[in-house]
């Protein structure tokens, strides 16, 4: 109960006051699309360079942690490609869009919001692997396979670059690309501008959430409620038990094992929809599942707590 109440509400209370805010006209909707479009954009780009920047590459990059946690998702991407396409009679275009549905799990609004509460800020170094490479993983899988599905006289040459073009425009991925760089490279920033960014920083994760309950509130629970129950059990069961035997079966330390399964057993992120929009493809699918998983990862997640070491 008090890992309920100290970990997990908190979060949920501010994602459900954006929500609240927004259903009683107290924040606009323009203000919910400036909130997401500074949160995306800006603060949470600048968050992910400071932390690749300053994250030690070869300490917490471990192949048994990403292999771990990257192999429920593939998993649950096949499994959603496959049950949507063979199980739900979708064309392979909606397949590819329920099938991101179960890759792209909350790593960042959720994931290293309950795992910074329950564990402390010093226990992210593993959430931050994690994010470094999910969205070039995560969009990287996705968009292949939806291009490989609307070919239609694409030739193969041109994909890697339609691939690439699509994901260097996310401001996400640039903002860990840069941060790696800087790393890498050894690169400094003068003092007012790190001061500057550790004021944007500290903004990114309490304004998204209120921001996230905004968009939330826009969801209605439509489309195959056949479909949207599967994904929520792929996103919030599934993947979390891959990510759990693996991380058992690889004798990941500690912080390791605790940041890849509460990361994997996080709902779908808002990217899921944005996914499915962006081809529109099972955009009711897309949006009912991240609003209905959201709502039931306050349980599960709680669950997956008290299960941990």
């Amino acid at each position: 109960m008090q890992a309920l109440l100290g970990v997990i509400l908190p979060v949920f209370v501010l994602i459900g006051a954006g929500y609240l805010a927004t259903w009683r006209k107290l924040f606009p909707d323009t203000a919910v699309d400036g909130l997401m479009i500074f949160t995306q954009q800006f603060a949470i780009p600048c968050l992910l360079f400071q932390a690749i920047w300053t994250l030690d590459l070869g300490e917490n990059f471990h192949p048994a942690l990403l292999i771990s946690f990257y192999s429920g998702s593939v998993t649950g991407f096949a499994l959603g490609l496959l049950a949507g396409r063979y199980l739900f009679k979708r064309d392979w275009e909606d397949s590819v869009a329920i099938g991101f549905c179960c890759l792209f799990a909350n790593s960042l609004l959720l994931g290293l919001a309950i795992t910074e509460r329950a564990y402390g800020s010093d226990a992210l170094e593993a959430n931050y692997a994690i994010i470094a490479l999910h969205s070039p993983i995560c969009y990287g899988l996705g968009i292949t396979a939806m291009e490989i599905a609307r070919a239609r006289g694409t030739s193969a040459k041109a994909l890697p670059a339609t691939v690439l073009k699509a994901m260097f425009r996310n401001a996400l991925v640039i903002g860990i690309a840069l941060g790696a760089i800087f790393n890498i490279f050894g690169l400094g920033l003068p003092g007012p501008v790190v001061d500057a960014l550790d004021m944007m920083v500290r903004t990114a994760l309490p304004a998204a959430l209120f921001g996230m309950g905004g968009v939330l509130y826009r969801y209605r629970p439509e489309g195959d409620l056949r479909i949207i129950a599967f994904v929520c059990g792929v996103t919030l069961i599934v993947h979390p038990a891959i990510t759990w035997t693996l991380g058992t079966a690889f004798a990941l330390n500690i912080n390791e094992f605790r940041s890849a399964v509460i990361t994997a057993a996080m709902a779908p992120g808002i990217n899921a929809y944005v996914f499915a929009n962006m081809y529109g493809r099972a955009r009711r699918v897309a949006a009912s599942s991240v609003l209905l998983a959201t709502a039931l990862s306050v349980l599960t997640t709680w669950v997956w707590l008290s299960l941990l070491p």
